[in-house]
C-alpha cells in the first residue's frame, strides 16, 4: 500500500487507514496496471448450486408467455374432456376438485421456487452494483492519474517556455546593450 501515491488516497477525502477494503484493493489493482472488469454473469453463477440453477430455469418458464398460453391450453383441454367428451364417466365432473387440487399443489410449489428465484436476482443485483462500483472507481483513478500527469507535462512545459522567454529578454536586452556601429 505504500507504493500507492499520497495524491490518489487524498481523492477519497479521507486517510488511508479510513477508506475500505475495496477501495484499497482497487487503488493497489490500479497502481499495477490491471485490468478489474470480468463478466458478472460467469462470475456470479460459478457459485450458484444446482438447486438455485434449477430455480432460476423454473422461475424463467414459469414466467413466460410460452408456459402462460400452454397451461391455459392445459386448462381448457381438461375442461372439455370432463365436461363434453366424458360426460357420463368424467374422472373430475364440474367443479374440476382434483383440477382445483393440482393447481393449489402446483401454486404452492412454484411460489416459493419463484421467490427464491428473486431474492437470487437481488443478490446477482447487489454483485453487479459492486463490481460496477469497483470498474467506475478504478476508471475515476485512472482519469485523475491522467490529469496530474497531464497537469505535470504542462507544468513542465510553461516552466521550459518561461525559461526560453527569459533567455530571448536577455538576448534581446543585450542586443540592444550594445552600441551600434
Amino acid at each position: 500500500m505504500s507504493a500507492i501515491p499520497d495524491y490518489v488516497l487524498s481523492h477519497f477525502k479521507r486517510s488511508s487507514r479510513q477508506i475500505g477494503e475495496v477501495e484499497k484493493r482497487i487503488l493497489e489493482v490500479a497502481h499495477q496496471k490491471q485490468l478489474i472488469s470480468t463478466d458478472t454473469n460467469a462470475e456470479f453463477s460459478k457459485g450458484s448450486t444446482v438447486g438455485e440453477r434449477l430455480a432460476d430455469s423454473i422461475a424463467r418458464v414459469g414466467g413466460s408467455w410460452g408456459f402462460i398460453i400452454s397451461f391455459l391450453v392445459f386448462l381448457a383441454v381438461w375442461a372439455v374432456i370432463n365436461t363434453i367428451v366424458l360426460t357420463t364417466k368424467a374422472f373430475d365432473p364440474y367443479p374440476f376438485v382434483f383440477l382445483n387440487l393440482i393447481l393449489s399443489m402446483l401454486a404452492a410449489i412454484q411460489a416459493p421456487i419463484i421467490m427464491m428465484s428473486q431474492n437470487r436476482q437481488a443478490e446477482r443485483d447487489r454483485f453487479e452494483a459492486a463490481k460496477d462500483y469497483e470498474v467506475n472507481l478504478k476508471a475515476e483513478l485512472e482519469v485523475l492519474s491522467l490529469h496530474e500527469k497531464i497537469d505535470l507535462k504542462v507544468l513542465a512545459e510553461l516552466a521550459a517556455l518561461r525559461e526560453d522567454i527569459a533567455k530571448l529578454h536577455q538576448h534581446q536586452t543585450q542586443q540592444s546593450d550594445r552600441p551600434s556601429s
